[in-house]
């Protein structure tokens, strides 16, 4: 696990049995609307913009890492898998508490991410609702499975 990106959901491993989740129509919007913006965030690394998809997170997220850290601790995570193929999605969770994080609404999506040499990987993605009503990812994490 590579430092800077576990600092970004280091609480994410810890969430099991400690989440508040909210059910029902809004629920299902906000997944539907945190899932379009981790793509469109995860296009933006994939295509090595990694620049970009700091500049483009939310603020939770760059205020837990500078921009060039964040590129360095990508490419230091990801580059063993590279090049990174088919995504498939294993859960989407809508959550109003998050231990270590503030409150508000959150995505934490998981995905099954095929990687080099046929071995596969876990990408947890953590969409944030912010205070301008968008979809920014406030957290991402990199994992062999």
């Amino acid at each position: 696990m590579k430092p800077l990106i576990a600092i970004l959901l280091a609480w994410v491993g810890a969430m099991s049995g400690r989440l508040h989740a909210q059910t029902g129509d809004s629920a299902s919007t906000a997944v539907a609307a945190a899932q379009v913006a981790a793509s469109s965030w995860l296009g933006l690394v994939d295509r090595g913009q990694l620049g970009e998809s700091w500049d483009s997170a939310a603020s939770l997220f760059r205020g837990a890492v500078a921009r060039p850290a964040w590129t360095t601790a990508v490419r230091t995570a990801r580059d063993p898998f590279e090049p990174l193929g088919a995504r498939t999605l294993l859960s989407a969770s809508f959550q109003t508490k998050l231990p270590s994080a503030p409150p508000g609404e959150y995505v934490v999506l998981q995905y099954r991410t095929k990687a080099r040499q046929g071995r596969t990987i876990v990408e947890t993605i953590t969409p944030m609702k912010e205070p301008d009503g968008r979809w920014r990812v406030s957290g991402y994490y990199v994992r062999p499975e």
